[in-house]
């Protein structure tokens, strides 16, 4: 790929490591057999999402856990349960709204550790396999559905999903949707393309209707974007599984810096923290750690659902 500018490259840190007391090694999962190619994997973290109070919470795909790190990196379990929970939003102080690829939207109660449906279908249909969310300021909230869709189906979808309860299909041919992130005047939602290799730049229409969708960002290698965020700026954060990197994009898609792993190249999702907001955490799935990197440029606070429980 040819680019107009040379982007700053530099190392993430490493915050912390999954304890070999949580490991599974030796428990093979369908998750694993079907998403993984059968490899042993004890953990595949996924969604941070960051707590006010000053702990992150991550998703463990393929054994159907949420755990909380404390600000000094100790972990603990908030829930196990019979799910495979990938992306995480806080819904209220007391609760976490986690895209479940087995289950559909799921509502976890942090406090009593207990997880129950929020969404499991749409007009009586399963979804295919629900990837990640994100929540606008009304309290809309925005979902892929990914499944095992690809370039050879691409059939993945985005819905919004609004805070009185109308669901509407956005998208309905996307290869492989994975994160999303609402533009700060949120009248445009990036969608990450896994398969596809790129971000699409999906404008909002005054009406709730997309137009004019187009691709924003073109990566490379053998997977391609992942999770995504966004700073207060507008520059899109991409988690490039595969290559082991995070994309930093101007409003030109142009890279102006790339944050690389020292910890494998399976970095899969990220989000904005510390008491700041300034400090970028970066989960790397397949290692089981999570990485992070003090950004000039604080990340938005977090957005909540439009209703309550």
């Amino acid at each position: 790929m040819f680019y107009l500018m040379s982007p700053a490259v530099r190392t993430a840190e490493v915050f912390t490591r999954m304890p070999d007391k949580f490991r599974k090694a030796d428990i093979q999962t369908d998750w694993a057999r079907a998403n993984r190619g059968g490899l042993a994997t004890d953990s595949f973290l996924e969604g941070p999402v960051w707590d006010p109070a000053g702990y992150l919470f991550v998703t463990d795909i393929p054994h159907g856990r949420v755990f909380r790190i404390s600000p000094s990196g100790e972990w603990e379990i908030v829930v196990q349960y019979d799910g495979e929970p990938n992306g995480m939003k806080r819904f209220d102080d007391a609760h976490l709204l986690i895209t479940d690829y087995r289950n559909g939207l799921m509502l976890l109660d942090i406090a009593r550790g207990e997880v129950r449906p929020f969404l499991e279908r749409r007009n009586s249909e399963r979804f295919r396999g629900v990837n990640d969310l994100t929540f606008d300021s009304n309290g809309n909230l925005y979902f892929t559905d990914q499944g095992q869709t690809g370039l050879h189906d691409p059939t993945g979808r985005v819905y919004r999903l609004s805070a009185d309860g109308r669901l509407d299909l956005l998208l309905g041919n996307c290869p492989s949707p994975n994160g999303l992130v609402l533009s700060p005047d949120e009248k445009i939602l990036f969608v990450g393309m896994t398969r596809g290799n790129c971000v699409w730049r999906v404008p909002l229409q005054a009406d709730g209707s997309v137009s004019k969708v187009g691709q924003f960002f073109t990566s490379y290698g053998p997977s391609g974007p992942d999770g995504l965020t966004i700073d207060t700026q507008g520059r899109l954060f991409v988690a490039n599984p595969g290559l082991g990197r995070a994309w930093v994009l101007n409003h030109l898609a142009e890279p102006v810096e790339i944050l690389t792993s020292p910890e494998g190249a399976s970095l899969t999702n990220l989000c904005f923290g510390g008491a700041d907001m300034k400090t970028l955490f970066m989960t790397e799935s397949v290692s089981g750690t999570v990485l992070k990197a003090e950004m000039t440029i604080a990340g938005p606070l977090p957005k909540r659902a439009g209703r309550t429980v």
